[in-house]
C-alpha cells in the first residue's frame, strides 16, 4: 500500500489548540469483517491489534477522573473486541453516553446474533455507516452483499425501538463520498436519506452525518495510484473555511488507539503523530489521568484540510450549515 505521510508535512495550515475536552473515542482495534476502499484505518478481517482488558479499565479510569460526557467506540468493528460489552457496560453505569461505530453487517456475524438486543438495553448510540441509499454504490465501496446486510440491521434495529421517538434510542447513519469530491450539503442528503430508505425498505434513522474522505491509508494510497493525490489535496484547499476551525472535533476529543496511547483525533493516530508531552515520543493514557489538556497545541498536517473543506467534517458530521 502506498504511504501519504511524506506528503502531508509540512503544512501551511494555521495552528489551533484544545479547548475543553468532551468526548473519549476509543479504537478497540483494527480488525473488522470488512474491507472498505475508503477506511483511514486499513481495517479488515486480517487486522490483529485490539485492546486488552487492561487497557480498556485505563480508559474507564480517565474517563471517570476527568467526567468526560461521552465515548466513542471506533474500530476496525469495535465490537469483535472480547472486552467491548464490559466498557458498554461500565460507561454507561458511570452515566456516560456511548456512541458505537457501527458497520451494519456486524449485526449478523456469527457470535454477534445478541449484539443488536445488546446495544437497545444498554441505550448505546449507533452510529452507523451506509455510504450511500443505492445498492450499487455501497457493494462497490464496502463489498458484495454488505448494502443488503445494511438494510436487514437497520430494520433490525428499528425493530427495536431505533430512532422511534418514544424509545429515545438514537440511530445515526455516516455518508463518504465514493471517490475524491467532497460530501454535498448534509441537510440535503438527510433528507434526501430519509426519503429513499422509508420508501424503499420502511427504514427510519435520526440524522445524518456527511464525512470527507481523508487523503490518508487506504483511500490516499487509492489516490496515489491513480494519480489523483495532488488534485485531492487542491480541492480540499480551495474549499478551505476558516469558520470551521472554531468546532473541529479534535479541540474537545481525545484519540486512544488500542494500546492506549493518544492522539488530537483518530486521523492523527493513523499517521502515529500522537500527542507530545514531557519531552516523550508518545503519550499513554495513564500519563494525564489528571491532567487538564486545555489550551495545548494540536499537532496539524495537510490532511487537517479535510476538517475544514467545505461545510466541514468531523466525527459528528458536517461543521456549519
Amino acid at each position: 500500500m502506498l504511504d501519504t505521510v511524506h506528503l502531508l508535512s509540512p503544512t501551511s495550515f494555521p495552528a489551533i489548540s484544545r479547548g475543553r475536552l468532551d468526548t473519549v473515542q476509543v479504537n478497540l482495534g483494527y480488525r473488522c469483517n470488512q474491507t472498505c476502499k475508503h477506511c483511514h484505518v486499513n481495517a479488515g478481517p486480517t487486522r490483529t491489534e485490539m485492546m486488552d482488558k487492561e487497557t480498556v479499565d485505563q480508559v474507564l479510569l480517565f474517563i471517570e477522573k476527568q467526567q468526560i460526557k461521552t465515548i466513542d467506540l471506533t474500530g476496525g468493528a469495535p465490537e469483535l473486541n472480547e472486552h467491548f460489552s464490559y466498557l458498554v457496560r461500565s460507561a454507561r453505569k458511570l452515566g456516560v453516553t456511548v456512541l458505537d461505530r457501527c458497520n451494519l453487517s456486524i449485526l449478523e456475524e456469527p457470535g454477534q446474533e445478541r449484539l443488536a438486543n445488546f446495544l437497545a438495553e444498554q441505550a448505546v448510540e449507533v452510529v452507523a455507516s451506509l455510504p450511500c441509499y443505492l445498492q450499487e454504490n455501497v457493494d462497490e465501496q464496502r463489498g458484495k452483499g454488505v448494502y443488503d446486510a445494511s438494510v436487514r440491521g437497520l430494520k433490525l434495529l428499528n425493530s427495536l425501538g431505533y430512532a422511534k421517538k418514544e424509545s429515545g434510542l438514537v440511530l445515526n447513519l455516516v455518508y463518504n463520498p465514493l471517490g475524491p469530491a467532497l460530501p454535498p450539503p448534509q441537510n440535503t442528503l438527510e433528507t434526501d436519506y430519509k426519503r429513499r430508505l422509508m420508501d424503499d425498505h420502511g427504514i427510519e434513522f435520526n440524522q445524518l452525518f456527511t464525512i470527507t474522505n481523508m487523503p490518508i491509508s487506504r483511500f490516499g494510497s487509492t489516490l496515489l495510484s491513480k494519480g489523483e493525490f495532488s488534485s485531492y489535496m487542491d480541492l480540499l484547499k480551495s474549499a478551505y473555511s476558516s469558520e470551521n476551525l472554531q468546532t473541529v472535533m479534535c479541540r474537545n476529543l481525545l484519540s486512544v488507539d488500542w494500546q492506549g496511547y493518544i492522539y488530537d483525533c483518530d486521523f492523527n493516530q493513523m499517521l502515529d503523530m500522537p500527542i507530545v508531552r514531557n519531552n516523550k515520543k508518545r503519550t499513554h493514557i495513564t500519563d494525564v489521568m489528571a491532567t487538564s489538556l486545555d489550551g495545548q497545541g494540536i499537532r496539524i498536517a495537510e490532511h487537517c484540510y479535510g476538517c475544514t473543506a467545505g461545510q466541514g467534517s468531523s466525527c459528528g458530521g458536517a461543521l456549519s450549515d
